[in-house]
């Protein structure tokens, strides 16, 4: 069914995608903005605009997209009809994003599809390599495109490290306002994600117990079944903590110890936001030490080892495992452990929040799983692959006896009457055309952000001992992760424990 939900505009909306030939673009972006179409949330006159150094006429980019979509585009949306009318809205113009001179080209075909005058109703999605991330901005002001309505949305990872995140958020804000300016990240557009803040401030059950008197610890987990393929070369710069934690898994910390905004609106959701970056426990020598576990994947069961992926040293030593021990120091969370973990080439792709909530505090029953007290409660958010929330509480066995046996209530959108649970670039894509900044990271988080975890990348410059496990390939990752929670008597929620073959593990 279309959504009735029109935008009218009194002048075009034009998209411009830097990098409109790259491998995110054909994936995520035309999907998403398909979809927008699809259901009709687009403004009434739209055009996009691809950008990239591959020569492409219009039409022969119409017809490179047309192919693609098809590939990543669900079965249920593959109408011939819709796809024809998305694809007629696309145009191309090929220039070396990183020359200055080229984007008087760019001027001019935006003024082309704005009819009489250069339109200002524009956002620019820069689909780059982060090498361009500072480059382009500039060049948009050198030749007056950062009009007072246009938006730009930057991909993360936002800046190497603390230096060149200040750096950057310099040169935008030369640019662009704070407003126009968002630096996306798509783990905040998956419907989950926003759920934990419905869950935890519109209901009255669990924000009694969300704080350190009832709960015992949280993990943080988002992990991939796949390698890097082929984007070695941008890999060997990064690693898991550059790639997935300084973004993605610390937001996800942030939606979880966050206190409630006085409103639920763009400005006071992300002073919370920021709030919590602000109180993380600064990392001393033996945390450095011994609550943060660097792992890299190594051949195993016909799957190539990380060194022998193309573009990489044979004799690196970047991470694609990280387990880190995390502490807030505020009222709510003071001594609750969090246990946040992200890797490459793990069993299965995954990425859900556990909280662990404490037992009760004097066990009568015994467990009928046997150990000898029934296990404590657990409260599980996915966000992929099936969005849910999955509770865990224990329950009396028929019969004789109070034998307690853990039971699991569990909720997931694919079972919520049809309703959908959307497109992560999708929602946050319309969220940008709409300029509502509530779910995109203001340049405030990224430099408390990257001012904790900055010590982390000194000390592995300046260390060159520092531990890196290998782990086979397939499996969760090096055991010395477990070991890390078990001075907590906790354990990962897929626990090392049951893996064979552990004597694989090894020091790099």
């Amino acid at each position: 069914m279309m959504n009735n939900r029109i935008y009218t505009a009194d002048k075009p909306f034009v998209m411009v995608i830097f990098g409109a030939s790259g491998d995110l673009t054909k994936r995520k972006l035309m999907p998403a903005l398909y979809s927008l179409f699809k259901d009709n949330r687009l403004p009434k006159e739209f055009s996009i605009l691809g950008v990239g150094r591959t020569v492409y006429s219009d039409s022969q980019y119409r017809s490179y997209i047309l192919d693609e979509i098809k590939k990543f585009i669900k079965e249920e949306d593959q109408n011939e009809t819709w796809i024809d009318a998305f694809i007629s809205h696309l145009y191309y113009l090929s220039i070396d994003p990183a020359i200055e001179s080229e984007y008087g080209l760019l001027s001019c075909r935006l003024e082309e599809l704005g009819g009489e005058e250069r339109p200002d109703n524009v956002l620019f999605y820069l689909a780059t390599p982060p090498s361009l991330y500072g480059v382009i901005p500039l060049h948009l002001k050198k030749w007056k495109l950062n009009t007072k309505n246009s938006r730009i949305i930057v991909e993360k990872p936002f800046g190497y490290d603390l230096e060149s995140a200040q750096k950057l958020n310099k040169i935008y804000s030369s640019v662009f306002e704070e407003r126009q300016i968002y630096r996306i990240d798509h783990f905040l557009g998956k419907e989950t994600a926003q759920n934990l803040l419905a869950f935890r401030f519109a209901n009255g059950i669990f924000e009694p117990l969300w704080n350190r008197k009832y709960i015992d610890y949280v993990e943080v987990t988002a992990v991939e079944n796949l390698g890097i393929e082929s984007r070695g070369g941008f890999y060997e710069t990064a690693g898991a903590l550059r790639d997935m934690v300084q973004n993605h898994l610390i937001q996800l910390v942030a939606l979880t110890a966050m206190e409630p905004p006085a409103v639920f609106n763009a400005d006071n959701f992300r002073n919370e936001v920021v709030k919590v970056y602000e109180s993380l426990t600064p990392l001393n020598e033996v945390d450095l030490n011994e609550h943060i576990v660097r792992g890299q994947y190594t051949a195993s069961n016909s799957k190539k080892g990380y060194r022998e992926e193309k573009g990489v040293n044979p004799e690196s030593r970047t991470e694609t495992y990280i387990a880190m021990k995390l502490g807030i120091s505020n009222w709510r969370w003071s001594g609750v452990p969090f246990y946040i973990r992200t890797g490459k080439q793990m069993p299965t792709k995954v990425t859900e929040i556990v909280v662990h909530f404490k037992e009760t505090p004097h066990q009568v029953f015994h467990s009928a799983d046997g150990n000898e007290h029934p296990m404590a409660n657990k409260l599980i958010l996915r966000l992929q692959p099936n969005e849910g929330i999955v509770l865990k509480f224990g329950m009396k066995m028929p019969g004789p006896g109070f034998e307690i046996k853990q039971v699991t209530m569990d909720f997931s959108y694919d079972k919520l009457g049809g309703v959908p649970s959307g497109d992560a670039y999708a929602r946050l894509i319309e969220d940008c055309i709409l300029g509502d900044a509530t779910l995109f990271t203001r340049s405030d988080a990224v430099e408390a952000s990257w001012k904790f975890f900055d010590p982390v990348l000194n000390y592995w410059t300046n260390n060159a001992d520092a531990p890196l496990y290998g782990y086979p390939a397939g499996t969760w990752g090096p055991l010395e992760s477990e070991a890390m929670m078990h001075e907590h008597g906790a354990e990962w929620t897929n626990p090392c424990k049951n893996l064979t073959n552990t004597d694989q593990y090894c020091e790099l």
